[in-house]
């Protein structure tokens, strides 16, 4: 898909706006709009519904978005949460070093004359865009006539005596990007009446940390016995060298994450249950095409302290990237804890008699990724009665608006009906009301933002209380008595069978007007 399509789409129809635009914006942050956060609230419910109200071993949490800057010494995010940074002196661009690819372009006219080009991206094949055009433009030749790169190497590795002839991204100049250093992605702010050392905190970069401070305050607060789950869903904020890929890297984003408190002896099994958990959640939601795929951690990616570590990702149109990871991350979060802070937070079993320091799972989830997933999979283009149409197919349970309500004329008796049928819905569900414009238009507006069933009230509707239903997907049309209209749209939003007549060919159609 056209990734340019759905950001316009967001904008136009009030999904994702860029934050404070009337100013120019900010880099890095996006504010959700009237259907964009129901949307993303809605994963996020059910999310929660999922995984912490419809189990009996999961608690959730809402901690403090800034904490004793001590958690952050013992998590290790002071010392060593940091990205490679280098800086353009050219223009001033800065970058992560461990997202930038040199690709070496030969000149063919002379094969030892050659440019190294620095891209940026994910990965080589996105670093690469452009890249072309630059090297035709440096070597003075035809865009036909550049050559495949002889060599792609990330920027990491090209030796200190090379860096001097790489071009930065944003330059044609050589020799303008700084030796790589540490940048910590932590925002820093001071509490308190003084802006001194002793003042520091930090907002918060991850959401588990709070998990694990509080865990012995759950043990001591509820029933619950090993093995248990903390589950918390909340923002967190990095100060990402170079956001991009629309909401994909952001500045503040949103996590939905678990600490699943385990024995060691059974650490090793539920990790293989989160794991494939996770990722059936997914399918279940509307992510079923090839671009979603489980990915295991080679020894060599794992931090020192996991074991195993698995990543959900998803192929965007910018390339293939994390939704979810799932790590069993052992005792070391409660041990640091432990050790920093000088409180055991080791666990008692009293059936066992056995004291220990639980292992733990995260599976962490980003609630903004997702709702980007979502949007691209659910985005088509497709053709209805020879017309094109653009339609988001949402899962009806994440889908912001559940039905629209549609007189098909404003007249006759049609819109009271329709506004008695509409007040009576919009108790239980977020649906919408539209009496203006053709019947066809108003279907074509609640496709492009992914409304999944119409309900038009007709001249038939005034006969027998009946309305006619229209799926988004298929267009089909089918007639159910408007009596229990509320039990009725819950059985479409639950995939359940509802039964009907089938839509008489006097029922409104996709071009009527």
């Amino acid at each position: 898909m056209d990734m340019e399509k759905l950001v316009s789409l967001c904008k136009r129809r009030g999904f994702i706006f860029p934050s404070s635009e009337i100013y120019g914006g900010l880099n890095g942050f996006w504010d959700y709009g009237p259907l964009g956060v129901e949307l993303k609230r809605n994963i996020k419910e059910a999310w929660w519904r999922d995984n912490v109200t419809a189990r009996d071993d999961m608690v959730g949490l809402d901690c403090s978005i800034i904490m004793n800057p001590k958690v952050w010494e013992a998590s290790g995010h002071v010392g060593g949460f940091s990205d490679p940074m280098v800086d353009c002196k050219a223009t001033q661009g800065r970058y992560r070093a461990d997202q930038m690819y040199v690709f070496t372009y030969a000149d063919p006219r002379d094969p030892n004359r050659t440019v190294l080009l620095a891209g940026l991206g994910s990965n080589p094949e996105e670093a690469a865009e452009g890249l072309d055009r630059k090297a035709a433009k440096m070597l003075k030749i035809k865009p036909a006539e550049v050559p495949a790169p002889s060599s792609v190497t990330p920027y990491l590795d090209i030796p200190d005596d090379q860096r001097d002839r790489v071009v930065g991204p944003q330059t044609d100049e050589p020799g303008t990007l700084t030796p790589p250093r540490a940048f910590n992605l932590m925002f820093k702010t001071y509490v308190g009446a003084l802006e001194s050392a002793s003042n520091i905190a930090y907002l918060r970069p991850e959401t588990a940390q709070g998990i694990f401070a509080n865990f012995k305050n759950v043990c001591d607060t509820t029933r619950l016995k090993i093995p248990f789950g903390i589950a918390q869903i909340g923002k967190s904020f990095r100060n990402e060298i170079n956001p991009r890929n629309f909401t994909f890297r952001s500045r503040e984003f949103e996590q939905m994450e678990i600490e699943f408190f385990c024995h060691p002896d059974e650490a090793a099994t539920w990790y293989r249950y989160w794991r494939d958990a996770r990722f059936a959640w997914y399918v279940r939601h509307g992510l079923r095409s090839d671009r979603l795929r489980l990915r295991d951690h080679d020894p060599a990616e794992l931090a020192f302290y996991s074991t195993a570590t698995a990543d959900i990702e998803y192929a965007f149109p910018f390339g293939v990237s994390e939704l979810e990871g799932i790590a069993h991350r052992g005792d070391y979060d409660l041990t640091q804890h432990q050790k920093f802070s000088g409180k055991d937070l080791s666990y008692f079993d009293d059936e066992t008699k056995q004291r220990f320091v639980p292992h733990v799972i995260e599976p962490s989830a980003g609630a903004d990724r997702a709702t980007l997933a979502f949007l691209c999979e659910a985005y088509h283009e497709d053709e209805v009665g020879g017309e094109a149409r653009t339609v988001l197919k949402f899962h009806p349970r994440l889908a912001p608006i559940k039905a629209a309500v549609l007189p098909l004329v404003k007249k006759d008796g049609m819109p009271e009906m329709a506004a008695k049928i509409y007040r009576e819905l919009k108790t239980h569900y977020n649906v919408f009301y539209d009496e203006k414009g053709a019947i066809g238009r108003r279907y074509r507006r609640q496709d492009e933002v992914g409304t999944p069933f119409c309900l038009t009230i007709d001249g038939q509707s005034l006969q027998d209380g009946t309305v006619t239903i229209r799926d988004r997907d298929d267009c089909r049309q089918w007639r159910v008595p408007s009596a229990n209209i509320v039990g009725v749209l819950a059985s479409l939003m639950a995939g359940e069978p509802v039964r009907g007549e089938p839509a008489a060919a006097s029922a409104p159609t996709e071009a009527e007007g």
